[in-house]
């Protein structure tokens, strides 16, 4: 199943896509008594597609590709090295990324994004499953300079619309095996498959939740590949994941 929040005549509404259609539910799918169809029925092409969670919490974690971690010149973490993104700073598809400090380095990061079902607390690797409502795409927008002059990860990774996530969550793949790839303007420059994440999904929501409450809708970016690369004005960027879809966003 493919969940999604999409705009129709001014109203936010939840929905399931169907192919080239959205069927409308009753309330968010986050809610038992709403998670339900009604005969309300639109084509994809006739409505907007909005980022498919609020989330109260976006939590990241750095480094989880080996690859990558070579590529920034980085000692592999031993546990998930976590850190917390503004929720603000999450669009949906379609959506510019405004480029706060264009004088700056700022790059493009594909990654698989978990969406939490249910309130997660101190929840152990073999429960995680339990507690996972799907998958979405996401990109960690990263300003590398501010990264550098800060030593930690929060202010380059927070600016408004430095997160687009989307297009919908997934709720029918298993996280293990997925191809992940990000386009800039038609030209393949990641591409990497989620088995070679250094900690698993189910790790990372035990050491996350360790430490804190996560709750419907909350999200964990769970790291990229290599062949991060810089962002430009007027670039046309695609994240694809296997078995979720494409995430399409321009550069302002």
């Amino acid at each position: 199943m493919n969940y999604c929040r999409f705009l129709h005549n001014g109203q936010v509404k939840y929905g399931r896509v169907d192919d080239s259609r959205v069927i409308e539910l009753a309330g968010s799918f986050f809610e038992d008594e709403s998670h339900v169809p009604t005969d309300q029925v639109h084509n994809l092409n006739e409505v907007k597609l909005l980022a498919p969670v609020e989330p109260k919490q976006v939590v990241a974690i750095g480094l989880n590709y080996s690859d990558h971690a070579k590529e920034q010149n980085k000692t592999l973490p031993e546990e998930p090295m976590m850190f917390m993104v503004s929720p603000s700073a999450v669009i949906g598809p379609e959506e510019k990324i405004e480029l706060a400090r264009d004088h700056h380095r700022i790059e493009y990061e594909a990654e698989l994004a978990i969406v939490i079902g249910k309130e997660a607390y101190r929840v152990k690797q073999e429960e995680a499953s339990d507690y996972i409502f799907g998958y979405t795409c996401a990109n960690d927008v990263s300003d590398r300079d501010l990264q550098k002059k800060d030593s930690q990860f929060t202010r380059a990774k927070s600016f408004k619309t430095y997160k687009p996530v989307g297009p919908w969550i997934s709720t029918s793949v298993q996280p293990k095996q997925l191809s992940i790839s990000l386009k800039q303007n038609g030209e393949l420059k990641q591409n990497g498959n989620t088995e070679d994440m250094i900690h698993s999904v189910h790790k990372i929501i035990e050491t996350v939740t360790e430490v804190m409450t996560l709750y419907p809708g909350d999200i964990i970016l769970t790291g990229t590949p290599a062949g991060v690369g810089q962002l430009k004005s007027e670039d046309n960027i695609e994240v694809s994941i296997e078995g979720i879809g494409r995430l399409k966003n321009t550069v302002l």
